[in-house]
């Protein structure tokens, strides 16, 4: 182990493993596991490497803004750099990619323009080079970059050239997506290894590299169309709706041994499988480039060597296909597990509530409540607790709705010494005869819960309450609050 002044250092040196139980016999199948990446992606390397060439030809300025069209992965590792650099980042994405990415980018301060799903990834593509142009921030361009490409001649390549020193290694296996690993892996193998045949997966029913029919492009290189043989698919990250400059290049210089198309439903499989087999959780597109691996290792001479990329993590497919099947209320089996045993089961009574003595209630805790409840600065008042999720609902609709409060969390450290929290609380039940949390007051006016809190909002008594109190909000915003309540809470 050792230690690095940033998590940028951390990029890199990814593990390649053995498949013991999926590959066929007399094969060696190994994998490149590349969501040891800080941000569980390939994409990692992309981002760090097209970021440190602008910064080094100057073509990026001290804090001006980064921008791309990205299907997930790439936008992620840019938001790591960015963000750890310290330039604000853009990304244009198509509707259709999964909502957890969009939620990844902006948890990491990026800000995500969707594009709709009908323009495909040439929509994005282009919507991205409009803003760069309007607006002077710096557009990546990582199907074009050759940064992008550098990036993986002296980091993938060579870590796989270490890793397979004096080792046979017949066939490395990857799709394409920007086709920077492509060219910049297939150009340093095809110099250092010849031997070593080089296979491209591609979605069956959207096989445009090995269609044959060239990409059109516009004078200045840019695409002019999408490709004629391009169709939706399941891969997200593999194929857009174009060949990227980068893929042509490493086809164009004869780099390319095997074109191998790969089914929606085989990449799948082989995702669920390396998880369920193996142990190793990986998206859709890492499944599809493991089918390919598979159907080279079925033809392949006895002893072998089949190397596989796995792009990234499973957890950036959760709203997708791939997690379709997957429940998340227990299964019919879960049910009889837990029917084995007599207690802590849904349809089971509890155990009756230990009666327990109030607290008395102390001068201090009553003149705080008075203070706090009627205080004329702040009128919006929550009781709440840190880990509440009622009180992080609640929390969601003011925020929602831009209404400013002050929650006082009982549970909180700034309330634990002497038990003043406990002692808080004593004083609110005694005088409201209330035993839950939250509870909410309005200009000294008591609400009620988050429940309580809900329906006075959606009556409109709440609003005319914040109004009195002279209370600023956002009064165009049309939300149900009930739907910002835990999941768990929902009807099985």
């Amino acid at each position: 182990m050792a230690k690095y002044d940033s998590i940028l250092g951390t990029v890199g040196n990814t593990p390649i493993v053995r498949i013991n139980k999926l590959a066929p016999n007399g094969v060696m199948l190994y994998v490149k596991v590349e969501s040891f990446n800080p941000m569980g992606s390939v994409k990692d390397r992309l981002a760090l490497g097209v970021i440190e060439d602008a910064e080094h030809s100057g073509q990026l300025s001290p804090g001006q803004t980064v921008i791309e069209a990205t299907s997930g992965n790439t936008g992620i590792g840019l938001a790591m750099v960015c963000a750890q650099k310290g330039y604000p980042l853009v990304v244009t994405m198509a509707e259709n990619f999964s909502v957890e990415r969009r939620k990844i980018l902006r948890f990491l301060g990026a800000k995500v323009v969707l594009t709709p799903a009908s323009e495909k990834g040439t929509g994005m593509l282009l919507k991205a080079q409009e803003l760069a142009k309007i607006h002077g921030w710096f557009l990546c361009r990582q199907f074009e970059n050759e940064a992008n490409a550098n990036v993986h001649s002296e980091t993938t390549a060579q870590e796989i050239l270490r890793d397979f020193e004096g080792e046979p290694l017949d066939y490395w296996v990857t799709g394409f997506g920007t086709g920077g690993t492509l060219k910049g892996v297939a150009r340093v193998l095809k110099k250092e290894r010849p031997e070593t045949k080089i296979v491209v997966c591609e979605p069956d029913n959207s096989a445009i590299m090995g269609s044959g029919i060239p990409q059109a492009r516009n004078d200045d290189g840019t695409i002019a169309e999408s490709h004629p043989s391009f169709r939706a698919h399941l891969m997200q990250g593999w194929t857009p709706d174009f060949i990227p400059k980068l893929a042509e290049d490493a086809q164009g210089s004869d780099l390319l041994d095997i074109f191998m198309p790969i089914k929606g439903n085989d990449a799948l499989r082989c995702s669920l499988n390396l998880a369920r087999k193996e142990g190793i959780f990986v998206g859709i597109s890492a499944g599809a480039t493991l089918a390919g691996a598979i159907e080279i290792c079925k033809t392949a001479p006895k002893g072998s060597t089949v190397l596989a990329m796995l792009p990234d993590t499973g957890e950036r497919y959760m709203t997708t296909p791939l997690f379709y099947d997957i429940s998340e209320d227990m299964t019919a089996d879960e049910i009889e597990i837990s029917k084995s045993t007599p207690s802590f089961r849904f349809d089971a009574t509890p155990p009756a509530p230990k009666e327990v003595e109030p607290k008395p209630v102390t001068p201090e805790a009553e003149a705080f409540l008075n203070e706090v409840i009627n205080d004329p600065e702040q009128p919006v008042v929550m009781f709440a607790f840190e880990w509440c999720e009622f009180c992080w609902s609640v929390r969601k609709m003011f925020a929602e709705c831009g209404i400013p409060f002050r929650s006082i969390d009982l549970d909180s450290v700034d309330y634990q010494e002497n038990d003043w929290g406990g002692q808080i609380r004593a004083a609110l039940n005694a005088r409201f005869d209330v035993k839950t949390i939250p509870q909410i007051f309005v200009g000294g006016e008591y609400i009620g819960g988050a429940t309580e809190t809900f329906d006075a909002f959606n009556e409109g008594e709440l609003q005319t309450l914040l109004g009195q109190n002279g209370v600023a909000y956002n009064q165009a915003v049309n939300v149900d609050p009930y739907s910002l309540l835990p999941s768990w809470l929902h009807p099985r």
